[in-house]
This record gives C-alpha cells, sequence and structure tokens, in this order.
C-alpha cells in the first residue's frame, strides 16, 4: 500500500530481458536503505526488489504488469517515481493507493498558468468497464503521484500541479501524446463495481 507521496525520482540504468519479463536496474538516492523483497511504486506500479547493492537496485516486471503499464516501453536513462511502501503508523498524506495500474492514459496537453500547471488526460472507457471514472475534486494516482481531478469527463479529466511537483516529479519531463500509470481511486472502483452488480 502507498500514498501516492514521490519520495525521489530514479533513473534506469540497464534493462535485461529474461523469457517475457523485464528486469530493471536502477540508481536512487536511498538505494543503500533497500532490502531484497522490499515493495516500491515505480511511476504508480508496484514493483519487489530482487537484488540490491549500496547504490542501485533491480525489480523484475512480468508481462502483465508490461501489458498494463507503461513500463513495457521504459529505456535506459528514464527518470521514474519512486515510493516506498507506507508502513503503519505514518500518516497519509496523499490517498490509498494499491500500486496496481488499472490502465495507461495519454497526456493531450499540458499548459503553464502563472505558478501552476494544468494537464490533461485521455484514458480508455468504455460502458463494459464503468471502474475507470474520475470526478471533479476526487483523487487519481498519474505515474504513482496522488492529484486532484480539476476536471472529469468519460474518458479524460485534468489536474493542477503546484510548481513543487511539477519540478519533483517526472511530471515536467512529460510531452504531449506520451503515456502515463494511471491508478483509479480504489473506493470508486468498488462503489461502481457493485452498482454495476445491482443494475
Amino acid at each position: 500500500m502507498f500514498t501516492g507521496i514521490v519520495e525521489s525520482l530514479g533513473e534506469i540504468t540497464k534493462i535485461e530481458s529474461e523469457g517475457n519479463n523485464l528486469h530493471f536496474t536502477l540508481q536512487c538516492p536511498f538505494a543503500n536503505e533497500l532490502k531484497i523483497d522490499q515493495s516500491l511504486a515505480h511511476d504508480g506500479v508496484c514493483l519487489t526488489v530482487v537484488k540490491c547493492d549500496s547504490s542501485s537496485y533491480t525489480v523484475t516486471a512480468i508481462q502483465e504488469t508490461l501489458e498494463r503499464s507503461s513500463l513495457g516501453v521504459w529505456a535506459v536513462g528514464k527518470k521514474v517515481n519512486l515510493e516506498r511502501c507506507l508502513r503503519l503508523g505514518d500518516r497519509l498524506d496523499g490517498h490509498m493507493v494499491q500500486g496496481h495500474v488499472d490502465t495507461t492514459g495519454t497526456l493531450v496537453s499540458k499548459e503553464s498558468r502563472d505558478g501552476s500547471y494544468l494537464l490533461k488526460f485521455e484514458h480508455p472507457y468504455s460502458q463494459d468497464n464503468p471502474q475507470g471514472i474520475t470526478i471533479s475534486k476526487g483523487s487519481i494516482t498519474i505515474n504513482g503521484i496522488s492529484l486532484t481531478v480539476v476536471d472529469s469527463a468519460v474518458g479524460s479529466f485534468s489536474v493542477a500541479l503546484i510548481p513543487y511537483t511539477w519540478s519533483e516529479t517526472n511530471m515536467h519531463l512529460l510531452a504531449e501524446g506520451d503515456k502515463v500509470n494511471l491508478e483509479f481511486d480504489i473506493f470508486g472502483k468498488y462503489i461502481s463495481k457493485m452498482m454495476a452488480v445491482r443494475l
């Protein structure tokens, strides 16, 4: 479980394939604190540390993860948002994030607004999959970042970022057309599922 509050940016230094799996090696400021079997969110995707040393660590993504997220197009040198898992007793500064990406979205526009940044995303939504919904002022996780929805429509939404979030995460590196990992609000997904069953 995570909160969507990014701790640091990591940089991919090596990618190795093994069957349908990809092994990602990253460097980050807290690599020397990590342990094997520890869970970390990488752009919102929960991955397990399988190897580590004082300056880097390795995680593995299986085919299901690669198909559902943007990890399949990652390249060496990419900057990734990192968050270690929530500890009992910690403050919940963001919202409840599982690290289980629902789908990818596409950045369709970004706009500087004299002190903030407005970004609009589109995502696949259908009546057959009503769990991918957003509501104005509700929570959404984009690349592992807990954000508040500004405007919500069918298959799209926008978010506003303060300068700190813009500069301290990889959001400022996004270009229009780039894919991002989306995790919709877990409570909203449960409610949507229950309502769909009733109807």
